[in-house]
């Protein structure tokens, strides 16, 4: 099948890699490339990559929508357009140019967790199951019709960057299997009941804000929703100190939520979460790098001191 590949991050990359492996005629529409790091150096989407690794077409632009990547997108003239974490909007006139429309790889079990960082929400929230669903793209943000779902559960102390790794391999074998039902003529469509719909925006640095004050396991959960972007924190006298892992307890909480109650290079670093007591596995003050509690607490005394 002649298939239009719209996706940029890593999510999208087991999708391409099975399309690939499938012999579908592809062209890769991508986001362009964007610096990176500290010395800002200009990197290709890890879509680009794979793509050009395989001798495959690859188109850029900063707005699909745009006559540039209409005309692009016509010049291909694909049976099919399937986008995975693609990170733009597409136009009605985007979706009239393929035959057999537009299936997008969402990171969620719709209509649940429509819109932008579902993976990294789902384990805020602490949900203990999620999935991926291939969907019918249409203009609304995630609402066309579900094609196939498949289900999976989240781990007690797994990381978003952890589910996400996973969810990606899992859309690419949904995928293929909605591709499938497609060229035997077995795919239904069940609309979304778009009263059970939530939504979930974009992530923000200040979203990663550790209030110990609100309970163990939500202080846990969002730690792990937090790993690896933008990174959960806490404040300690002024000083920002990301929190990259955690672990619950059956210490007793003292009531004095944030409070290091054990901050020792031979135990570790325990925090009051008022009604528990979360463990600190891995930190980081800065300036300095990621390292587990136990090294970090030789170079720094958090004993008794509040992390807010």
């Amino acid at each position: 099948m002649r298939i239009a590949f719209l996706g940029t991050p890593d999510f999208a990359v087991p999708s391409l890699a099975m399309l690939i492996r499938a012999g579908h005629t592809l062209q890769v529409f991508t986001q362009p490339d964007r610096p990176v790091g500290r010395h800002a150096v200009l990197t290709p989407p890890p879509v680009k990559k794979l793509a050009c690794a395989h001798g495959i077409p690859v188109f850029q632009c900063e707005k699909i929508r745009m006559p540039e990547g209409v005309a692009a997108l016509r010049a291909f003239a694909p049976e099919l357009m399937v986008t995975a974490a693609f990170g733009q909007i597409l136009s009605a006139e985007n979706l009239s140019i393929p035959q057999y429309g537009c299936i997008n790889v969402h990171g969620s079990l719709l209509p649940k967790y429509r819109g932008a960082a579902p993976i990294q929400w789902a384990v805020i929230h602490g949900e203990k199951e999620t999935g991926v669903t291939t969907m019918m793209t249409d203009v609304g943000l995630d609402t066309g019709d579900i094609l196939l779902a498949r289900s999976t559960p989240i781990g007690e102390d797994e990381t978003a960057g952890e589910l996400f790794e996973r969810l990606a391999v899992l859309g690419a074998e949904v995928l293929s299997d909605t591709i499938a039902a497609l060229e035997n003529g077995t795919l239904t469509r069940t609309p979304q009941d778009a009263a059970r719909a939530t939504k979930c925006s974009m992530l923000k640095k200040e979203d990663g804000h550790v209030a110990f004050a609100d309970g163990m396991q939500q202080a846990h959960d969002r730690v792990r929703g937090m790993n690896p972007w933008p990174g959960a924190y806490a404040l300690c006298e002024g000083e920002t100190v990301k929190l990259w892992r955690t672990r619950k307890t059956a210490l007793p909480p003292e009531g004095r939520p944030g409070t290091c109650l054990i901050a020792d290079p031979r135990q570790g670093l325990f925090v009051d979460a008022g009604d528990g007591v979360l463990e600190i596995l891995e930190l980081q003050f800065p300036g300095a790098k990621r390292m587990d509690a136990k090294t970090a607490l030789r170079g720094h005394d958090l004993s008794g001191k509040v992390l807010v």
